[in-house]
């Protein structure tokens, strides 16, 4: 399985290569914002998919627009907003080739990249404040997977996929 980079060049700072799918549910919305205007100031393309006001919805219809556009290669990544990041995280793992993970600090943020090829970052806006969120986002796709042992364990993760995905 090849090494693959989210965003990393040379410099070290964030790629205009990536695009990343953005999406919340009302317990997630104002931390979508925030980081949007992250993105924004950085020069990160992204896709938003909602919501785009804070009333009442369902976490799992925002998660698939922005999960299938990572499986089919329209985004690199994602990031997901609810009220814990567990819902999401949740709902985003039921598509195949899409591995979330729900983070609440750097270093898991960091390992989920380099160990597990995580491709989609759930966060809990009632969880975690604006500051450490967005620096949790930029671990996320600074960080590398690392490749070797680690992409047999992600193919295993594969194969089982492909076994109860049908």
């Amino acid at each position: 399985m090849p090494v693959t980079r989210l965003d990393r060049k040379a410099d070290d700072s964030m790629s205009a290569d990536v695009k990343v799918a953005l999406a919340a549910d009302h317990g997630g919305f104002e931390l979508k914002e925030a980081v949007k205007k992250f993105f924004d100031s950085n020069g990160i393309s992204y896709t938003d998919f909602g919501i785009y006001a804070p009333e009442r919805c369902d976490y799992p219809v925002l998660a698939e627009p922005a999960c299938l556009s990572v499986r089919s290669g329209e985004c690199t990544a994602a990031v997901l907003i609810c009220g814990t990041g567990i819902g999401m995280s949740i709902a985003a793992n039921k598509f195949r080739g899409i591995r979330a993970a729900c983070c609440t600090d750097t270093y898991s943020a960091r390992m989920t990249r380099q160990h597990n090829d995580a491709n989609v970052l759930c966060l809990g806006e009632r969880v975690i404040g604006e500051g450490l969120a967005l620096d949790i986002v930029k671990v996320f796709l600074e960080t590398c997977f690392d490749g070797g042992r680690h992409a047999q364990r992600v193919g295993l993760i594969a194969e089982i996929e492909g076994r109860n995905f049908k």
